[in-house]
């Protein structure tokens, strides 16, 4: 048996020492630039290219079976230049020899210097490559392995020792969709690759977009693991920093680093990212994510959180500077976190928390179908001053809007139709506080319903100066033309604090109680056409209201003065006017306000009028009739006889002017004597002509007064 064992080891040691011999002799009696003619041909038969090999090939054999070349060159397709297809200045590639007896494959590290790559495709569609791609596969030999031989592993073992590509260059140049692009300065290293080993990874290149001037520099480091069935990936350790420059990027220049750790299953079909950061000048998002049958029907859930950062301060950083405001703190402090679940169709957050400055904004919202969106949300605002981030009043040139309802529908001029047809949603947006235009209110609801070209909203105000707000806006854009229908209704609001908040820099001239009620609708495709088109109705109520800067008793002493000719009465000390009630209606057709019935009453004067507001142009013209009252004993007014003053209403709703109507008064004093003495006249003229002259001529003379 010793014996035996004896020579078999003799004959191992025989063949070890024989694959050394040849290991060493072969390098020195065959050279393998004697074969290059032969590797030459072989590449121009099977790909009909051109391969150039300059310099020498270098053979080793023991204990590593490798090659390594100096330049070669891969002629181009024909039709794209005289440029190379590919081109390497240097590579080198090992494979240990021994373990292959053992069918384990141990190459070193594989090498590549220099790798230039262009990529070309034709206007016709023709890309550089399809010559090599389109050649006929070779017939498949028959199979003559028995079943127990094919089921065998081929490697028992693979490893390799890293791979390293050092200044290699890809460029894209696709005429047919103006596109030209290149990868410069790609330089990847490897730590040694092996199954079920991290592997640490460097990766750099610098991307350039030659169309849009578009230059991004990227830097990853990272170490992955991979198992042998390729189903447990892991990456960890994941850095990756990317400076982008260009014309078109926000300040020119941008920079960004991601780190995260990523595992995926694809045999559970799971993703797990625990850690993910993405951070940007003074902005930082954390996340950690997770995803189910990320192959099948891929789903993922997680946490976003995005620090508080300054807005202000990021959007100057980008030379991208926010609007002037009336706040010049505005918009420093900003952050907002939430719960995410997200599928290729849908997405929905939940936990929103959101704060912008000192407001805070919190509820949920859910996104299904992206294709046809359908939006729901429930939103709470705690509060917020809306002021605060509006231009300063020099720079405004929009009009100011007075009613929820006003401004929604003052919207329709503002989107798109198209984009209301396609609306999708449901929701409801609730407000703590708020302050716009200088108006405070409290306990605000908006409620938002818009499907199939229908949008209607619902608003309540629970607090406004002592009362409340409530209101409804219908939207149809089924049609060519969207109509629009709205009801408001005011109720104990009080007009001094409000028009004092509404009109800071002037001084309030108006006080009092109102309750009021609208009901509108109009039709067009911009504001200025549903303003034209409006019909409806509208009733008002004021209460023990007093009008500054209105001296109703002194418009009435001064008329009655110019009839008299005496001198104008001295000026009063209290120029206003005290009205227990300012009431009236009025019905609106085409933009035309018409009110009939307008109606103050104070404790010495009764007014009535009627007149036309035009909402197209803003035009007054109203007409308003005063006389001198009196109580009885009962207390109420009575009308006492005499000369009423009239007084017109006219230029616009934002620049009224008021001017007495004195023909209207002189013909109200004198209007019994004169229609007497045209009766008496006509009389005379008919005792006069008689039938001395035709009819025509008769009636001609008579319509003369």
């Amino acid at each position: 048996m010793g014996k035996f064992l004896k020579i078999i080891l003799s004959i191992f040691a025989a063949i070890i020492l024989l694959i050394v011999i040849v290991a060493i002799a072969l390098p020195i009696f065959i050279d393998p630039n004697d074969f290059k003619p032969q590797i030459q041909q072989f590449v121009k038969d099977n790909s009909g290219r051109d391969l150039n090999i300059e310099g020498n090939l270098d053979l080793s054999v023991f204990p590593w079976l490798g090659i390594a070349t100096g330049p070669l060159m891969l002629d181009n397709a024909d039709g794209f230049g005289d440029q190379p297809f590919a081109k390497i200045d240097e590579s080198n590639i090992k494979v240990k020899l021994l373990p292959l007896l053992s069918k384990k494959l141990e190459v070193n590290k594989v090498i590549l210097k220099g790798l230039q790559l262009n990529l070309a495709k034709n206007k016709q569609g023709v890309s550089n490559w399809d010559d090599l791609s389109s050649k006929p596969a070779e017939e498949p030999e028959p199979e003559t392995e028995t079943a127990e031989q094919s089921s065998s592993p081929i490697l028992a073992a693979f490893a390799i020792g890293g791979v390293a590509i050092e200044n290699a260059e890809i460029n894209w140049d696709d005429a047919q969709n103006d596109q030209h692009f290149a990868v410069k300065e790609f330089n990847l290293n490897t730590g040694t690759l092996e199954f079920d080993q991290p592997v640490a990874i460097q990766l750099a290149l610098l991307f350039e977009d030659k169309k849009s001037q578009l230059s991004e520099k990227i830097d990853l480091n990272t170490e992955i693991s991979i198992n042998e069935s390729f189903e447990l990936i892991n990456i960890a350790k994941l850095v990756i920093d990317s400076h982008t420059q260009g014309e078109n990027i926000p300040g020119k220049s941008l920079k960004a680093k991601l780190t995260s750790d990523i595992a995926i299953d694809l045999n559970k079909q799971t993703l797990d990212i625990p850690t993910l950061n993405l951070s940007s000048h003074n902005l930082n998002l954390n996340a950690n994510l997770k995803g189910s049958q990320i192959k099948d029907n891929p789903a993922f859930q997680g946490a976003v959180n995005i620090a508080e950062f300054n807005l202000a301060k990021l959007m100057q950083q980008l030379a991208m500077p926010l609007p002037k405001m009336k706040d010049s703190s505005a918009m420093n402090k900003v952050a907002v976190k939430f719960n995410l679940s997200a599928t290729p169709k849908s997405a929905q957050i939940q936990n929103l928390v959101a704060v912008l400055d000192e407001s805070q904004l919190t509820g949920q919202a859910s996104v299904n179908n992206f294709a046809a969106p359908a939006i729901q949300f429930k939103l709470d605002l705690d509060k917020i001053d809306a002021d605060r981030y509006t231009v300063p009043k020099s720079e405004k040139s929009a009009k100011t809007v007075t009613s929820p309802a006003a401004a929604t529908s003052a919207a329709v001029g503002l989107f798109p139709v198209d984009a209301l047809r396609k609306l999708n949603a449901n929701g409801e947006f609730n407000i703590g506080q708020l302050k716009v235009n200088q108006l405070k209110m409290q306990g605000l609801k908006l409620k938002l319903n818009a499907k199939q070209g229908i949008v209607k909203t619902q608003h309540t105000i629970s607090r406004l100066y002592q009362g409340n707000y409530s209101g409804a806006v219908a939207i149809n854009v089924k049609g060519k033309t969207p109509s629009i229908a709205l009801n408001e209704k005011l109720s104990n609001v009080q007009v001094e604090p409000l028009l004092k908040d509404l009109q800071s820099s002037q001084q309030v001239k108006m006080s009092g109680t109102v309750n009021a009620q609208t009901q509108l609708s109009g039709y067009g495709n911009s504001v200025q056409a549903i303003k034209s088109s409006l019909g409806g109705n509208l009733r008002f109520n004021f209460s023990d209201s007093t009008v500054r800067g209105f001296n109703l008793q002194k418009i009435i002493d001064q008329g009655k003065s110019l009839l008299k000719g005496t001198p104008l009465p001295a000026d009063p000390k209290n120029d206003q006017t005290v009205f227990s009630e300012i009431s009236g209606t009025a019905n609106i057709k085409r933009g035309l306000v018409s009110n009939q019935d307008l109606k103050a009453v104070s404790s010495r004067v009764k007014v009535n009028g009627q007149g036309t507001a035009n909402l197209a142009n803003d035009a007054l013209n109203f007409t308003v009739n005063s006389r001198v009252t009196r109580r009885t004993v009962a207390g109420q007014p009575e009308q006492i006889k005499g000369i009423p003053v009239i007084f017109k209403i006219g230029g616009t709703l934002s620049k009224p002017e008021t001017s007495l109507d004195i023909p209207a008064m002189l013909k109200h004093k004198y209007g019994e004597k004169i229609e007497e003495k045209k009766q008496k006249l006509l009389k005379k003229l008919d005792e006069k002509l008689g039938d001395k002259v035709s009819p025509e001529i008769n009636n001609l003379i008579k319509g003369l007064f």
